[in-house]
């Protein structure tokens, strides 16, 4: 069985195999008994599935644990709900609310872990008022549809590497698909359906989303699979790294941050100006599908939201609205 094991209140998880190395837990764990070692680190492997909450988690509670020890606490049973709310304070001077609850968030849910595992009485977090953060508007850079549109033009489709960007980029646009999911994807993952070209995207919590293709997007698509050669390869990755010094595509996904990187080179190279990220294309598409007619239910079915609350965050009409409105300033 793997668990992640905190060699040091300070330091991030490292997976270790149970029984074939020692594994360290934090003294206030530790100094509580084994039972309760071993279930903090249940915690992490057993409760928290998803990598990036997992890492988020352990930096969180690595921190609180660390400020525990420097205030006296002697062990992980003996923390009060006094202590998180003195740590919680500090986390609003230095972070961004958002950042302060999520912390908070992971504190509340390993003692919560704690109390149904019999190893404290009850969650000290629980009692605790996390600070007031109030989200109207995402803060996701947008493109507009003709700055999106040289972008898409700018790339040179010649090589593998710009179909295959291209190909990534306007499914993003085009079908509102996440970074992760898009990068997830197999090549079996794009197939015809009621004759036409249909996507297969695996949202967060294992969610399997399928949605046909904007005319656009079927014709990258098509592009890159025919134009790379990876028609014969169903069951490999769809977004691929290009090999050093070949300019061959690989059978390696293409991992997040190099996407990333990609699109603020392409974006440069298109000469916006605009700071672009991965879900700028998510959010220009949702907007442009808004502005044109569509309707939030339809969008939140499309990004496969389960509220439309989160689809309005992408929403950024007003935008425009409040340029307008500027403009009315005359001095």
């Amino acid at each position: 069985m793997i668990v992640p094991a905190i060699a040091s209140p300070g330091s991030p998880p490292a997976l270790l195999a149970l029984g074939h190395a020692k594994t360290i837990v934090p003294a206030l764990v530790a100094d509580a008994g084994d039972r309760a070692a071993h279930r903090f680190l249940e915690f992490f492997a057993v409760n928290i599935r998803n990598p990036h909450t997992r890492r988020a988690y352990s930096r969180a509670v690595a921190d609180f644990l660390t400020w525990c020890e420097q205030a006296g606490v002697g062990s992980i049973i003996q923390v009060q709900p006094l202590h998180v709310a003195a740590w919680l304070e500090l986390q609003t001077r230095e972070h961004a609310a958002p950042t302060a609850k999520q912390r908070l968030a992971a504190v509340r849910h390993l003692f919560d872990w704690l109390v149904t595992g019999q190893i404290v009485p009850v969650n000290p977090a629980a009692s605790v008022r996390g600070p007031r953060h109030v989200v109207k508007s995402g803060k996701t850079p947008v493109l507009e549809p003709e700055e999106a549109r040289a972008l898409l033009d700018s790339i040179d489709v010649t090589v593998p590497a710009g179909l295959r960007d291209r190909a990534l980029i306007g499914l993003m646009v085009y079908s509102f698909a996440r970074i992760g999911a898009a990068l997830g994807m197999k090549v079996e993952d794009v197939f015809t359906q009621k004759r036409r070209l249909w996507v297969r995207l695996r949202e967060k919590g294992g969610k399997q989303h399928e949605m046909p293709c904007h005319h656009n997007l079927e014709t990258y698509l098509h592009a890159y699979i025919e134009g790379a050669g990876l028609a014969a390869d169903a069951k490999g990755p769809l977004f691929r790294t290009v090999g050093r010094g070949t300019g061959k595509l690989t059978r390696t996904t293409l991992p997040q941050a190099n996407a990333y990187a990609m699109i603020g080179r392409r974006a440069a190279a298109a000469g916006i100006e605009t700071k672009v990220g991965n879900h700028s294309f998510r959010a220009t598409g949702i907007t442009s599908y808004l502005k044109n007619g569509g309707t939030l239910e339809n969008a939140a079915v499309m990004a496969n939201h389960a509220s439309t609350r989160t689809t309005q965050l992408y929403d950024r009409r007003h935008d425009e609205i409040s340029l307008d409105e500027v403009e009315r300033i005359r001095v």
